[in-house]
């Protein structure tokens, strides 16, 4: 027991322990329960998060993970080799949501088998694969673990422009975990309309961060 200088006879009282949402798991000054927007995809969606985004307030997967079903949330950066098997067990297809990138061979990873066409016609059989993370965290988690590397892969086609105005994006046409995964299931499911309500609650959600960012002090005059 620590005590002040001067006062030993009484103990110095704990700091009370920030108030944690039970549901989102995020403090309950910045809940974001309000923004969950329950929706049902036809894929199912495996979101593999990397542990430095789990505390990450700007993140949006645990978002994306409570407002979609059906889903899983598992955080690791490498997965041992029997749990990424079951998680990648049938019935369903895999389909890893990531872009082909350059110089991946020369890196001793195995090449994407390229998308068959045909289990497009059939999105209830699908499941989708999204790695959480920074593009940095995202490719070191597809390079420690080789299971992800050789599975076909969907390129994004005509997104629009990213809502995620509360992180930097190294690249114009960078979007946020659940914006990309909800343009995916879009193209899968050939429902274009279908998830509008979730970038709505979206947008909620990112003007609620952005409000906690402090405003930059005024610029002094010349």
């Amino acid at each position: 027991m620590h005590t002040r200088s001067g006062d030993a006879a009484r103990p110095i009282a704990a700091q009370p322990a920030r108030s944690q949402c039970p549901h989102c798991l995020r403090p309950q000054r910045s809940c974001i329960c309000q923004w969950i927007s329950p929706h049902a995809s036809q894929v199912e969606v495996l979101i593999l998060q990397h542990p430095l985004e789990v505390h990450q307030a700007k993140g949006s997967a645990r978002l994306l993970h409570l407002s979609l079903s059906p889903s899983q949330l598992v955080v690791g950066e490498q997965f041992e080799t029997a749990q990424l098997e079951q998680l990648l067990a049938g019935p369903r297809r895999n389909i890893l949501l990531y872009p082909e990138m350059p110089g991946e061979q020369s890196l001793g990873m195995a090449s994407a088998q390229p998308l068959d066409p045909a289990w497009l016609q059939e999105p209830q059989q699908l499941r989708l694969i999204v790695l959480d993370g920074t593009w940095r965290k995202s490719r070191k988690m597809l390079y420690l673990n080789p299971a992800l590397q050789s599975l076909p892969r969907l390129p994004l086609k005509a997104t629009p422009p990213s809502h995620y105005l509360i992180r930097k994006a190294h690249l114009p046409d960078q979007l946020s975990t659940l914006e990309a995964t909800v343009y995916a299931l879009a193209q899968l499911e050939q429902a274009a309309q279908r998830y509008d309500g979730l970038i709505a609650a979206f947008d909620g959600f990112v003007a609620q961060q952005a409000a906690f960012v402090p405003p930059l002090p005024p610029r002094s005059g010349a």
